[in-house]
């Protein structure tokens, strides 16, 4: 009699190997760049928490930029123009956005944008 064997071959073994390291790397490539973004918008509703109470747009980026440290954000990630401030019907909105470059493999990046608004409560001065 015999014997029916079943299973996995070394080859398909391999491919499938290849295909979940592939997918690994890039996982280990993007996440700490959405990791990052979580402290960012942490920030941010620190920022909302504390009210803009007549403090200039120049005050609400130096205490973003501050509280952004706390929470890990490099440096250079987030440029102080890519913070802004939009009034309408007497609202103010802190909206941060910004893009980052991930190196990949070679010549292949991938190039991630962010983008996160809150609302401001109390009047931002000028």
């Amino acid at each position: 009699m015999k014997a029916k064997q079943s299973g996995i071959t070394l080859i398909g073994f391999l491919m499938i190997l290849i295909v979940v390291a592939f997918f690994g790397f890039m996982a280990m490539k993007l996440v700490p760049s959405y990791i990052e973004f979580l402290g960012v918008k942490k920030a941010m509703s620190e920022i909302t928490t504390d009210g803009a109470n007549g403090r200039s747009l120049d005050a609400i980026r130096r205490d973003l930029l501050f509280k952004m440290d706390f929470q890990y954000v490099e440096d250079a990630t987030i440029q102080p123009s890519d913070i802004t401030i939009k009034r309408s019907n007497g609202a103010s909105t802190l909206v941060v956005s910004y893009d980052k470059q991930v190196p990949f493999l070679a010549n292949i990046d991938f190039l991630l944008h962010f983008d996160n608004s809150v609302a401001l409560p109390g009047t931002v001065g000028e």
